[in-house]
Order: structure tokens, then sequence, then C-alpha cells
């Protein structure tokens, strides 16, 4: 009996004195397939998180038997990685989508108007934001006319903008509204930097380009800040339900900042937000003050510029004229000299700066702008957001000015079908040449540049490596030669982004002392050769589990 009851006592002790030596986590991920993408690219099998930290990665055996912890997680042999970064990407421009009508996938100027009114009938707004018509998908790839959309609303504000943002097509009330004419005749230099676009009568269409677009925005009404903020947080969960745990968002207003902050400080707001300012006059002011400001989970520094316009709208500035368009080769939106002034005070409050750049004149212009920081700081991570139609030979220039390249691959299979009708077939050879970038600067910033693309990290992926479309088109890759591996891809989502945000230390891999912001996938993270769809199994952010499938 006595030597029962010792047993008993010794089992008792030995349990006791076990949970004792063992550390505390919070969480513990195990049976998992974690791909760290730390610089060794190790694959462990479990994790340990502690006051949202990664405290510990390493094999099963050795993080349950270091560990116990409140919560323990068998990810199945599922994959898991860090939480992925969208490089570039427009919340808030998602966020009025959301609320507008959704013109995207309309194949015909027809089908734009039928969607438009059935949005009306269903909310009787007394104004109308449309987002997302693309005239280069339609049998007609004219751009639109007002005149049937002034019949249909006579007496209520219309403003439809074209899916880069870069272009939008206005009703006869909203023009009227607006004073455009009188402005622009008032003030032609109004239209420097865009134009209006007229038919083959010499007649105003309502469609209005880049710069030309102001006076309409001027006048346009706000959507409610609850409205825009439900939306926001709606457009949150589909981040990360695909894993997304951080965007660079690409140019913000003033009042914009203000609403994240507001949402933050709600604890609504969770996933992390990299802000690229407008070089406006109330945000020139905060930084000015502010210097680098960093709130929770919002990061400020960097002030996003664009340079010229979109390809699909014929704003992007060529060194040669348009395919399309003779005798045009698009523009800058900023004058030069405001772009050196903006340069300046970048360097002189230690900002970063994010040039919005799409014509091989444009990418030239502001790398020959950047070699001049680079002399001074060769690690300034400025960047070229789209970096999209190059010249070969300029190539090279990314290299020795530093210029850090942000590109989104979707671009490439969504604007394949009517690319060489803007170049012609010469000028393709430099367009969305996202490995020949990689092999000169040696890291590349992959987003998506959503609404102007699927939020989708796995379409992304598809559109890097295989240069094919959701429809898996075309069937041998467009400029297959400019296509990267699943690893480049991968870290160009990670690792890359984070170093391009200058949060390196923070996110980007799975690592002891970084924040435990990471998913887990529900299948494996592969280069398919068709797209399949894909999404996060688990969600954290900060060791907090933000969504679970």
């Amino acid at each position: 009996m006595n030597f029962f009851r010792i047993s008993i006592l010794l089992t008792t002790l030995l349990v006791t004195f076990s949970c004792i030596r063992k550390k505390h986590a919070d969480t513990i991920i195990h049976n998992a397939k974690v791909y760290t993408m730390d610089n060794k690219n190790n694959i462990e099998d479990a994790i340990a998180i502690k006051d949202g930290k990664i405290i510990a990665v390493g094999s099963e055996r050795e993080i349950l038997n270091k560990y116990h912890a409140d919560e323990f997680i068998n990810a199945k042999l599922k994959q898991v990685y860090p939480g992925f970064i969208d490089a570039h990407g427009h919340i808030m421009s998602y966020a009025r989508q959301k609320l507008g009508v959704n013109l995207v996938e309309c194949k015909s100027y027809d089908e734009m108007l039928i969607k438009i009114k059935e949005y009306q009938e269903k909310n009787n707004y007394n104004f109308i934001i449309g987002f997302g018509w693309n005239q280069s998908n339609w049998d007609n790839d004219e751009m639109p006319s007002n005149s049937r959309l002034n019949e249909l609303f006579p007496d209520i504000p219309v403003c439809l903008f074209r899916i880069d943002g870069h272009a939008l097509l206005a009703n006869e009330y909203l023009i009227k509204k607006s004073n455009l004419i009188k402005e622009i005749n008032t003030n032609p230099d109004l239209t420097s930097g865009g134009y209006l676009v007229y038919d083959s009568l010499k007649n105003f269409t309502g469609v209005m380009v880049d710069n030309a677009m102001n006076p309409i925005l001027n006048v346009m009404p706000e959507f409610p800040e609850k409205e825009l903020s439900e939306a926001i947080i709606s457009i949150q969960s589909e981040l990360i339900s695909y894993g997304i745990t951080g965007v660079h968002e690409a140019g913000l207003k003033f009042s914009e900042v203000n609403l994240f902050e507001k949402l933050i400080e709600e604890d609504k707001l969770k996933i992390n937000i990299y802000a690229m300012l407008l070089p406006t006059k109330k945000n020139i002011e905060f930084a000015r003050e502010n210097g680098i400001y960093e709130n929770k989970n919002l990061l400020i520094r960097s002030f996003k510029v664009f340079a010229d316009g979109a390809l699909g709208s014929r704003g992007a500035c060529l060194k040669k004229s348009y395919n399309d368009k003779h005798g045009h080769n698009g523009y800058l939106i900023t004058p030069l000299k405001r772009i050196k002034e903006i340069i300046n005070l970048c360097k002189n409050i230690g900002y970063q700066m994010n040039t919005h750049a799409i014509g091989d004149s444009t990418n030239k212009l502001i790398l020959k702008m950047y070699e001049d920081i680079y002399k001074i700081n060769p690690d300034h991570r400025w960047r070229i957001e789209h970096a999209q139609i190059i010249d070969p030979k300029d190539i090279k220039l990314f290299g020795k000015s530093g210029a850090f390249p942000s590109v989104q691959p979707s671009h490439a299979t969504s604007d394949q079908k009517w690319v060489e009708s803007r170049l012609g077939e010469n000028r393709i050879e430099g367009s969305y040449a996202y490995n020949s970038l990689l092999k000169e600067y040696g890291m590349i910033a992959i987003g998506t540049d959503f609404p102007v693309e699927l939020t989708d990290p796995f379409l992304t992926i598809h559109s890097a490596i295989n240069r094919k479309n959701k429809e898996n088109f075309p069937i041998n890759g467009f400029q297959a030669n400019e296509s990267i591996t699943l690893e480049q891809c991968l870290r160009g989502m990670t690792t890359w982004s984070s170093y391009a945000a200058f949060q390196e230390n923070k996110i980007g891999t799975i690592e002891v002392g970084k924040d435990a912001t990471i998913a887990i996938f529900n299948s494996p993270v592969s280069a398919n050769k068709r797209y399949s769809p894909n999404y996060a199994y688990m969600t954290f952010i900060q060791g907090e589990k933000v969504h679970a499938y």
C-alpha cells in the first residue's frame, strides 16, 4: 500500500515538475509545414506564440517538449507562411467601389447602362458613382459617350470611373454643376496632364482623363463615414480570408488617414497599413510636424506621386507616340518642377518617395532623378510603382538608382489582350518585365493594385509564374520569359514587401522576435500550371486569430 502511494506521489511530482519546467506560450501551432522565409529558407514543424510575438520556431518535439500553451492548434500538415503583404492596394477606393455601382464585369456600354439603372432602382440615391468600366474589353473599344446617360439621368449627378481610376464619364448634369467647360475656357492649363475626349464630330463625350477630371472631383459628394467604415471592415475580412495581413495603401488624403486611425483606435482595423500620403497641403504639414509616424498597426513614412497616367486611357507617358493614337505620347500628371519639390521634401524629412510610373519615358525620367538620392543614401528604398513599360536599355537604371520596383503581376495578364495595340509589337519586350527587374535590383515588391485587379494573391502567383490570367490564357503565357519562380513571388509578397516598407524587423518572415502575423493555408501554395483557388485556413495578426476557415 505504501509502495502504491509513493508511486502515485512520484508520478504527480514528475508531472508537476515537468509542467513547471515548460515555458508558457499563448498559442502553439504544430504538426505544420512552416515556411519561415528566413535567409536559409528553413522549413519547421511548429511555432510558439506569446504576447503577439513569435517566441520559438522549430521541430514538433522541440516545441512541444519546451512549451505548454493555452491553445494548441493542430495544423494537420498544412502550410504556414508569413502573412501576405499586398504591396500596392487601394482600400479606400475599394470601399467606394463597394458602395457604388460595380461596372467591372460589364462587356459593353449597353450592359453598363442596364447595371446603373438596376442599381438606382434598388438604392434611389441622389447621386450615382460607378467604378470599373473598361472599354478595352468591349466589342467596340471606343471611349463611351454620355448622350444616353443624360437621357436616363437628367436630374442627378452621375460619375463613372474607368477601371484604372485615371478617366471618368460624367453626365451633363454633373458637368454643368462643376462648371467644367467654363473653368477650362478660363484656365486652359487645367487640362495640362490630361484631356477631354471628343467624338468624330468634335462633340464632347463627357469623358475626362487624368487632370481634366479635377473640376468634377472637386464637386463629387462623399459617402457617409459610417458606410465607408463598414465597407473597409468588409474588405479587411476579404483580405484576411486570403491570408493577406498587410497592405501598402497607395495614396491617402488627410481625411482618409483620420478614418483609418479612428478604426484602429476602435480596434476594428487590425491589418497592417503602410500608408503612402498624397502630397496635399494638409499631408505635407502632417509629415513635417510628425516625421515618421506610427500608431499601432499604421505606419506613415512615404509620399505617393503620380508621375504619369495609365496605359489603358493613353495617359502613360511614352518615348514614342501610341501605336493606336499617332502624335499622342501621353503626359506627366505632376509637373516636373513639382516632382522635384516633393523629392526635396522627402529627402529633408526622411520620407520614402513612391512614384507611379507606367510609360517608358516616365520611368527613365524618374530613375534618373532617383540616381542623385542613391549617391547620398544607397539604402533609400524609394520605389517605382508599376514600372510597367520600360525601354530594355533603361532597366539597368534600377540598379544605378537604387529604385525599388513595386509591381502587380495580374496587370500583365489583364492587359495582354490589348497592350500591343497601344505599344505596337516592337515595344512589348520591355513591358511587365518582372524577371529582368528582379535580376537588376535583386528584389521586387508584389501587390495587386486592387480594386483595379482582384485581391486574390493566388491569382497574383499564377500570373507571376505562368504569365496567364484566371482563364489560363494565353496558352503559352504572355512574355513568358519574364516569369518568376514561386519562391521569388512569395518573397515579393512577404520578405521583400516588408523590406520595401522598412518593416523587415517586424514582419515578413517567421522568426523569433517578430510579430506572430502568419497564415495557415487550406491547400498547398504551389506553382500549378492552371489557376486554382485557395484560401487561408487560419490567419493571425500579432498573435490574434482574426480568421478561421
